[in-house]
């Protein structure tokens, strides 16, 4: 018996709906400048208190107009309701490997967060509890799911491309498409009951499936006593892992001082002559203090490959240490792949941030060696493109 199911009631955009993810983003201000230039965009239901017309409310104060915009947003058409279906997904670009995935529904009591918690959805990063909390408030609130938790197949990764890039070539026409910022074309196609939906449920949950998007909302799942979790499995073949950086807008410290305490911690430091990039390998984390940047080969802790890996390093010897500032303060800001060094760097050059921490993103070797082992990655350590987007499928909850 599969863990994969079909979507029981399922609301599937005719477009304009598509969005980033609540998380994707390192600024307030611009979730709120892509609502009003994308009005129907899910990200108004998703984060409702920073749309423009309910700003300066908290996020609990504005469930209520993230209930009104879905309502709306079913009435007018922006999406067409079907049942029992799994979605094929497929995400393209010029110059990029095709992407394949499926949206379907996942049973939340196959998450396992330790070795000896049985399960096949592996949960591998630490989470923000206020995060988890809001997701929770918000499927209670909606009674629908729109932001799918991103699952790679390790077990039959490979039988599940061919088959996903095998139907999608096969389905005709899409049901609809979407592009994203970054210029990529998302597509989706309806699979209703029968062999090729039973087929491909199986291939899907045919193997351990990692998280690799979407802790909080798995969590969330489980905290909210929901049965199933939307997701979009899919394949290693069709994801790559870029950069997980760090922007401290303040400092508890003058820049001078925090270097004192990194040498005086073990860790080497040199200055850095011209842009501050991005590092090629592990091992050394690029600094950008207002004064310049500075390379920084930071000590190694006692344990093993995960308490070694830079962005644990990060969190405890830099910021937790250094600075004293806990994982979730918030003058910390965790900014993904999608913003390049320049916008980090450029961020602190312009004094709206005192330092920009540059991280080589984490290898596939490291990330499968920790999920195998049921530990769990630094916060924000993975940031893996393509992204699933948001708002293209939604699953409606039993009541």
């Amino acid at each position: 018996m599969t863990v994969v199911h079909p979507i029981a009631r399922a609301w599937i955009t005719t477009g304009g709906t598509g969005a980033q993810n609540y998380d994707e983003f390192a600024d307030d201000a611009e979730i709120t400048a892509i609502i009003e230039a994308n009005p129907h965009s899910a990200l108004g239901i998703e984060m409702p208190h920073r749309a423009p017309e309910s700003l300066g409310k908290s996020f609990l104060d504005a469930l209520p107009d993230a209930v009104t915009r879905l309502a709306e947003a079913k009435a007018d058409g922006s999406y067409t309701p079907a049942e029992q279906v799994v979605v094929l997904y497929r995400i393209s670009a010029p110059g990029e490997e095709t992407a394949y995935g499926m949206f379907a529904m996942v049973d939340t009591d196959q998450i396992s967060t330790s070795a000896d918690e049985p399960g096949l959805v592996i949960r591998n990063e630490d989470v923000f509890i206020a995060k988890v909390r809001e997701r929770v408030a918000l499927a209670e609130a909606l009674g629908h799911l729109l932001s799918p938790v991103l699952l790679l197949q390790t077990g039959r990764g490979d039988e599940l491309h061919a088959a996903l890039a095998a139907a999608t070539e096969t389905a005709g026409a899409p049901a609809a498409t979407d592009t994203d910022q970054a210029g990529r074309t998302h597509a989706v196609w309806l699979l209703g009951p029968g062999p090729e939906q039973d087929a491909l449920t199986a291939l899907a949950g045919g193997g351990e499936l990692v998280v690799a998007d979407g802790n909080h909302r798995s969590l969330a799942a489980q905290t909210g006593g929901l049965p199933r979790f939307l997701a979009v499995v899919t394949t290693p073949a069709s994801v790559a892992i870029q950069p997980y950086n760090r922007l401290v807008s303040e400092l508890t410290v003058t820049p001078a001082e925090l270097l004192d305490r990194l040498r005086a911690a073990g860790a080497e430091v040199e200055p850095i002559d011209g842009p501050v990039e991005v590092p090629t390998a592990g091992g050394t984390v690029a600094l950008r203090l207002p004064d310049q940047g500075y390379a920084v080969r930071l000590p190694h802790v006692d344990g093993g490959r995960l308490e070694n890996l830079d962005h644990a390093l990060v969190e405890r010897v830099l910021l937790r240490d250094a600075l004293g500032l806990d994982p979730g303060d918030k003058r910390i800001t965790y900014v993904g792949g999608d913003y390049p060094a320049s916008w980090l760097t450029g961020e602190v050059e312009a004094g709206r941030a005192e330092l920009a921490v540059l991280i080589a993103p984490v290898t596939v070797d490291d990330f499968v060696a920790v999920n195998l082992a049921r530990e769990k990655m630094p916060r924000k350590s993975t940031w893996f493109t393509p992204k699933a987007r948001g708002g293209l499928v939604v699953a409606e909850l039993p009541r």
